[in-house]
């Protein structure tokens, strides 16, 4: 195995100035044959200056959003090996190189970071509910080990960055680099790395109603893109159930009268009860689809070179 791989460090930022300059010299010291670059997503502050006096390659990118900052990292950066961390320095750049070991030695695609909180302060109850919740959800639906979903430090192998299809604009990108990873039963693994709280005078981008809402709907949507049957077929149950609790009473009159006086309530009963079985029979049919692109997708992944 090759040991001169290139190693580039990837950090969007958005109003870091005062945190990036500590996350740029941890980086730098921990791994100093790596190339650090910082994309600065419209920041108003001096993320970019700062950034740049510490030696960092800075690019920018307009359109902001987390996930538009990775898509086009991803897609400008050449490298073996990439490692994805946020500018906020909370997390800890001393576990860099054991996940980069790990990725190697396991031969794995990517390997998550996952945190362990340093300090009460360091995961707000509200994410670390909703990390738990979302978690629970893709382990549900994709069937998999317990992994953190959201966490932002990733080590990652060329191979994977560059089949990976990002579609997300936001915070839900790194639920969309889990759940690509599950679908296509991509080797990874998670390492414990220590989580710090934000210094005082950075402040969060997360929010944890609308970006968690935003996560939720991603996971939606590649359950249906990914699972469609089970998408479909758990839509036509519950409109099964609903047309049941509508058309028994209905049924149960005729039997007794003969007669049918809810006449509409029937006619909807029905409906709904076709919609069901329509459903359904989308589901086996984009299940088909689906699985055709899981194959186009595997076999793209798998004819790039594992490091490059």
């Amino acid at each position: 195995m090759q040991e001169d791989h290139k190693i580039a460090v990837l950090i969007p930022c958005l109003n870091e100035e005062n945190s990036i300059g500590q996350v740029i010299q941890s980086f730098q010291s921990a791994c100093s044959d790596a190339e650090i670059y910082v994309y600065d997503n419209a920041s108003t502050d001096d993320t970019a200056k700062v950034a740049e006096e510490c030696g960092a390659f800075v690019r920018h990118e307009n359109l902001r959003g987390k996930g538009n900052v990775v898509r086009r990292m991803f897609s400008d950066i050449d490298a073996s090996v990439y490692v994805l961390v946020d500018g906020d320095d909370t997390y800890d750049a001393s576990s860099v190189n054991t996940m980069i070991e790990t990725l190697k030695t396991n031969h794995c695609d990517m390997i998550i970071g996952k945190r362990i909180e340093q300090h009460e302060d360091a995961y707000r109850f509200s994410h670390r509910f909703g990390n738990r919740f979302l978690t629970n959800i893709v382990r549900f639906l994709f069937g998999q080990q317990s992994f953190d979903l959201l966490s932002g430090y990733r080590v990652m192998s060329r191979r994977f960055v560059k089949s990976f299809p990002a579609i997300s604009t936001g915070f839900e990108i790194e639920t969309e680099l889990t759940i690509h990873a599950l679908s296509l039963n991509i080797p990874m693994m998670e390492i414990e790395t220590p989580y710090r709280q934000r210094t005082e005078d950075s402040f969060s981008k997360l929010n944890t109603i609308r970006d968690g809402a935003r996560i939720l709907s991603i996971i939606l949507l590649l359950t249906k893109e990914e699972r469609p049957f089970l998408f479909f077929s758990a839509l036509g149950g519950i409109l099964f159930g609903l047309s049941l609790v509508l058309g028994i009473p209905v049924t149960i009159e005729w039997l007794k009268t003969g007669l049918v006086p809810r006449f509409p309530t029937a006619i909807l009963s029905a409906s709904i009860m076709l919609l069901a079985f329509l459903s359904l029979t989308t589901g086996l049919i984009l299940d088909s689809v689906a699985r055709g692109r899981r194959e186009n997708k595997r076999l793209h992944y798998l004819r790039l070179p594992w490091l490059g």
